[in-house]
């Protein structure tokens, strides 16, 4: 794999709370540089890295009810209607665990449905926070969101309990099929671990350190043809 190719696994993140206009505009700047798949930012920063990017491919992905996912269903899909409005190319909302742990399936997969519908043909991916579930609420979390409409199962916040696991990667994968999206995030800084997570079944990869992972592929010795 190239620098390049690996580069289009990459959903450059920043999501930090003090995350400034510098910050995003620097991120932004890295992305085109290094040709990544699109920026993750806060609702209140699309329009800005909207702007950053124009006249480029990287998209501009953002968060739904986040990091905890336990707001009220209309709350996430006004979120959403507000990100699409503002640009958004891709949505990833964060899973009611609660309602997950509670069973009520119906109720999780319905609040889904609305944010596909509200996201209007964008990609949706799932945040399943997965530190917080046992093995068999994973595998049902993963079949719900196949119900959902939504494109993709996401491992992490990169604010809960611990991070994305080339384990959870692989069971997630397993339980979506082959064809489905797979979205590792949180912990991921280094090219091993990049690598090690495409490998267990991950097509997209959700990190702050995108400009290390690629710089160390070229500096381990793999042709960069940017």
């Amino acid at each position: 794999m190239t620098a390049k190719e690996l580069a289009r696994y990459i959903e450059h993140t920043l999501l930090k709370p003090d995350a400034t206009r510098a910050g995003i505009e620097k991120l932004c700047a890295e992305a085109r540089e290094h040709r990544f798949h699109c920026v993750c930012v806060n609702g209140s920063r699309i329009v800005e890295a909207r702007a950053f990017l124009e006249e480029s491919d990287v998209k501009v992905a953002t968060v739904i009810g986040f990091p905890l996912g336990a707001m009220d269903s209309d709350a996430k899909r006004y979120e959403t209607e507000v990100a699409i409005d503002n640009g958004a190319h891709e949505i990833d909302v964060v899973l009611n665990l609660g309602r997950l742990k509670d069973a009520d399936h119906a109720r999780v997969v319905r609040e889904l449905r609305d944010v596909v519908e509200a996201a209007d043909e964008r990609p949706v991916k799932v945040i399943l926070e997965t530190g917080y579930l046992t093995t068999e609420e994973k595998i049902a979390a993963c079949r719900i969101v196949l119900d959902s409409g939504a494109q993709f199962v996401k491992t992490s916040t990169g604010f809960g309990p611990s991070q994305a696991t080339v384990e959870d990667v692989q069971l997630m994968r397993q339980a979506v099929g082959a064809k489905f999206g797979v979205k590792a995030a949180g912990g991921i800084r280094d090219t091993q671990t990049a690598l090690a997570m495409i490998a267990a079944g991950a097509n997209r990869l959700g990190t702050s350190s995108g400009v290390a992972i690629v710089t160390g592929l070229s500096q381990d010795g793999t042709r960069s043809d940017y």
